[in-house]
């Protein structure tokens, strides 16, 4: 892609990252992605120290090397080409709760919930069932049943344009399954760790209200690997009200699931390669085993396609498609 600037070569890279980094090259990320698609990132470290991230993270910056800070990689699909520049893996997972709620960005999203609900706090029961870290659920403000995570956030640590320092949940500019981090051309930032202010709650209905989110998500979400929900619903009012089979309260509420769209386009066991769209949920694209990141990508644009003839709306993914995607286009 033009964004990527060319990489110092491996031997001068040593010279400007701290002492010590654990540099591999040429490391496959099908095994770093929930998904498992992708070629290789040129370069890629694992970081498990918060402070060794915030020096190898302004280092980048400074030196103005492409590159990509990952945690589980639940939300993106990895070019077949791979990612030029460096892959940054987020391995810091310390969780501190308390009265202010802290936690590294690397650690997974459920396990934060798990840490709040043993100390009797509410507020990220959504979260049961997410597959994904910390730092990448304030990337896409993940949230469901009408909770997110930006909402619950006091303050966050990153490293700004090389520089670290702490600023406030506005920075981020939340927006439903969207932020800052997310934009095209935006700053460069690297989320480090977080605080949020969740409330006291009664343990019974704090584990009762997380199964009860997580019984609707097996129901719904097939078995092979996946990035979960690929594009976001649709929020549309007047087309909400035009469906005579939405329910009531969605289109009251004005939102269209993505998945109910594709059902109805008849994208449902679709499938080019070994990616398919899942039969159990349309908006669900599924990796059978040695699916091309190309045979996704191909399979989400059919969709949208279908979705603008028939409804007149553009799907948008909540998925971040990440590496060399040149001249994908003109060969498909």
């Amino acid at each position: 892609m033009s964004e990527y600037a060319t990489v110092p070569p491996i031997a001068d890279l040593p010279s400007f990252l701290p002492k010590g980094v654990p540099l591999r090259e040429n490391v496959s990320m099908a095994p770093y992605t929930t998904m498992q698609v992708g070629g290789s990132a040129e370069y890629l470290i694992v970081v498990r120290d918060l402070g060794l991230l915030a020096e190898v993270a302004s280092a980048l910056h400074a030196a103005s090397v492409p590159h990509w800070v990952l945690g589980s990689g639940s939300n993106l699909v990895v070019s077949d080409r791979g990612i030029p520049g460096v892959v940054v893996i987020n391995a810091c997972d310390r969780i501190e709760v308390g009265t202010e709620t802290m936690a590294e960005c690397g650690c997974w999203f459920q396990d934060l919930f798990l840490a709040a609900a043993q100390a009797g706090l509410e507020g990220l029961e959504f979260a049961v069932g997410i597959p994904g870290t910390l730092g990448g659920a304030l990337v896409s403000n993940a949230g469901a049943y009408r909770s997110s995570i930006g909402a619950l956030l006091t303050a966050v640590d990153v490293v700004w344009e090389g520089v670290r320092k702490t600023v406030e949940p506005e920075a981020l500019e939340f927006r439903y399954r969207d932020s800052i981090l997310r934009r095209p051309g935006g700053p460069r930032i690297a989320l480090l760790r977080a605080w949020l202010r969740l409330e006291p709650g009664e343990p019974h209905h704090i584990y009762n209200l997380a199964r009860d989110y997580q019984r609707q998500r097996i129901s719904k979400q097939p078995p092979h690997p996946s990035v979960g929900s690929f594009f976001k619903n649709v929020l549309d009012r007047s087309l909400a009200e035009s469906l005579d089979s939405l329910p009531a309260s969605l289109k009251e509420a004005g939102v269209i699931p993505a998945g109910y769209l594709l059902e109805a386009c008849g994208m449902k066991g679709l499938r080019r390669g070994n990616a398919i769209v899942s039969r159990m949920h349309a908006n669900f694209l599924c990796n059978l085993g040695g699916a091309k990141a190309s045979d996704i990508r191909w399979l989400a644009e059919e969709a949208k396609r279908r979705v603008r003839d028939q409804f007149g709306v553009e799907l948008e993914e909540e998925v971040l498609y990440v590496g060399d995607w040149s001249g994908w286009e003109a060969a498909n």
